[in-house]
């Protein structure tokens, strides 16, 4: 791989490689596979047991842990009463049926099967069935290597977290038996929870599919052949070498767009696109936000090494939107989408995005999810700010048939309502640096994404965009094709901030303390020809950092004070020829995590503000917009 920068490694350990054959049989809606596992250990100590994800068991019944912490959340919902009332043949199960230890060639085999056992090691419940131990006659030394045959079953589900089927259309992750990683501290094998996602070693995989013949076939990686056999199916060969995971989608009605990235400073990149064929018109539109994706990351980070990069639509209401897989992605749009708004450009941008943060670089998404996702969300508002601005939001009617289009609210990453409103009301559950699988049900996600995005976001308004990027381009040179922890991360950040940031991450990742800074009062007294202003501001959360206090003067004169916003409060005072009109603290938006930004300022002189007036103006054309599409339809 030539393209690759110096600072980059040649390639992956390539100590989890997979040889996989597949067949999907439609008709039953089921899958027959075999794979053979060449794993090396690549730690100080040996192993008696190898650990496999058979993540497909997640939605086997009700009484798996994915099941049980999806029902304490969604309970009693009419999503929950429609996954409850699915008939058997809309859920899922992989049943292994063969496992081999191979020795001295394929002719030499010892059978493994009564070897095998369910194993929970996050919660002990013996229903679940997403981790299976294989004890091994023999110990795996430190860098010795063992080849594994494991064969399968599997039943595919209607769509269960972005994995399934729906009509004809078929996206399939998470699929087979997938090894776990094995660290130095033994084997890191999570069971399938609701508010995690996957972790997996990298590798090289040779995959064969077998699909019936005509059908389009789109996966990780390259296809290298494809072949058909008497019985009416094609055998399409995907490769693909330093990866960590292989997905794939197929069905009878995909569509198939091309394009190709180009750039002056960084590797070419061929795009293919399976598209619906409702949304043939918007294949432009998701090449150029896969485009835009490429370009940023690539200036902002590192170069994107693979020369290829698949794209999904996903079929209406599959469920298999907004997914990132190694070389491949799914997006996700509308049979109308306005061009105004960023469907599919925002979920474009993010889920390519995933090629980086995630694909290239390994961290374990059970444990430390916010290293890709809320890395990634930061990513994302800031790429789709410098290509597709202005957009504006929102929303939709009628089943999310009918878009409605706010041209006066600019979608804008320092105002996002959502995503503040999220982060607000998970501000105190958890403290982030608990491990991710361990988080809060109801409100992980908000500290996963929301969060992160936000304390990163501060960060590149407190030490400057040039500062925090220089950080994350260092993190993302060091760790590509590895497994990096939370404190890489921070290293890379202080070293490229040119200063020591440990006293922030130990506030927004080591702590669930919040920011709170308040105008506590405000006066301005005239003695002759001065005016005496007072200004007292206050820190009402337990959280630290470092502000600025502006007052605003009759006279349209400013003057402003720094704080080091460690005291519960401080006065400032001014004489000045003007009496005060106004006081702020944090005028500039800095700390994007104060948690109640309407205490942040305090006015001697309220009043209407020709401002205020137009935006009532404008959410009463909008009412009444509304109510005549409404009247339209009834």
């Amino acid at each position: 791989m030539s393209t690759y920068p110096a600072s980059f490694p040649e390639h992956s350990p390539r100590n989890a490689n997979y040889s996989i054959d597949v067949e999907l049989d439609p008709s039953t809606k089921t899958m027959t596979g075999r794979e053979v596992v060449t794993w090396r250990n690549i730690t100080s100590k040996p192993t008696s047991e190898l650990q496999f994800h058979t993540y497909w068991n997640a939605w086997r019944n009700t009484r798996s842990t994915f099941m049980r912490e999806w029902l304490r959340v969604n309970g009693g919902t009419p999503e929950a009463a429609e996954v409850l009332s699915r008939p058997p043949s809309d859920w899922s199960s992989l049943d292994v049926t063969a496992v081999r230890l191979l020795s001295g060639g394929a002719t030499a085999m010892t059978d493994l099967m009564p070897a095998t056992r369910y194993i929970a090691p996050d919660d002990g419940n013996p229903e679940d069935r997403t981790v299976l131990a294989v004890n091994l006659p023999q110990a795996v030394a430190p860098g010795a290597t063992v080849a594994v045959e494991v064969a399968w079953t599997a039943h595919v589900p209607r769509t269960f977290r972005r994995t399934g089927v729906i009509g004809s259309y078929y996206f399939l992750s998470q699929w087979f038996p997938k090894l776990g990683v094995l660290e130095e501290a033994g084997w890191n094998t999570h069971q399938f929870h609701m508010t995690t996602e996957f972790f997996s070693d990298y590798g090289v995989y040779d995959v064969r599919l077998t699909v019936p013949k005509g059908w389009v076939v789109g996966a990780t990686g390259v296809e290298r052949s494809t072949t058909d056999t008497p019985a009416g199916k094609t055998v399409h060969q995907f490769v693909q070498e330093d990866v960590h995971d292989f997905a794939w989608t197929t069905g009878p009605d995909l569509l198939v767009r091309t394009s190709r990235f180009e750039h002056p400073r960084l590797p070419a990149v061929d795009l293919r696109l399976i598209l619906q064929p409702e949304h043939a018109d918007q294949a432009e539109r998701y090449f150029l936000a896969t485009k835009a994706t490429l370009r940023s990351y690539g200036e902002w980070f590192g170069p994107y090494p693979y020369g290829h990069l698949t794209i999904v639509d996903p079929a209406w209401q599959s469920a298999a939107g907004g997914m990132e897989y190694p070389t491949l992605f799914t997006g996700g749009s509308r049979w109308l989408a306005p061009a105004s708004t960023t469907m599919p450009e925002g979920v474009t941008v993010h889920e390519c995005g995933h090629q980086f943060w995630y694909g290239l670089v390994g961290n374990n998404e059970f444990e430390h999810a916010w290293m890709d996702e809320g890395l990634n969300t930061y990513a994302t508002g800031r790429a789709i700010e410098e290509s597709f601005s202005p957009n504006f939001d929102s929303t939709r009617f009628f089943g999310g048939f009918i878009p409605w289009v706010f041209h006066d609210v600019p979608s804008v990453r320092e105002i996002d309502s959502d995503r503040l409103a999220g982060y607000r009301m998970a501000a105190t559950s958890d403290v982030p640096s608990t491990p991710s699988w361990r988080y809060n049900l109801a409100t992980g996600r908000a500290l996963t994404y929301n969060k992160t995005a936000l304390w990163l976001h501060t960060l590149e308004r407190y030490l400057g965009w040039r500062r925090l990027q220089r950080g994350l381009s260092l993190f993302f040179a060091r760790s590509v094709f590895k497994h990096p922890q939370p404190e890489d991360f921070f290293a890379a950040i202080s070293e490229g901030a040119g200063r020591d940031m440990t006293w922030y991450f130990d506030q927004v990742y080591r702590s669930s303390n919040v920011f709170d800074y308040a105008v506590g009062g405000l006066t301005s007294r005239t003695d002759g020809q001065t005016a005496h202003t007072e200004v007292t501001v206050q820190r009402l959360g337990e959280a630290v950092f470092p502000v600025d206090v502006e007052v605003t003067f009759a006279d349209g004169s400013k003057a402003r004070e720094h704080w080091d916003g460690r005291d519960r409060w401080k006065l400032f005072a001014w004489d000045r020829p003007a009496a005060a009109v106004s006081a702020e603290v944090d005028p500039d938006h800095v700390l994007l995590l104060d948690i109640n930004r309407t205490n942040n300022s305090r006015t001697l002189a309220p009043q209407a503000t020709k401002a205020a007036r137009q935006w009532a103006g404008r959410w009463l054309v909008w009412f009444q917009d509304l109510v005549m599409t409404y009247a339209f339809y009834v």
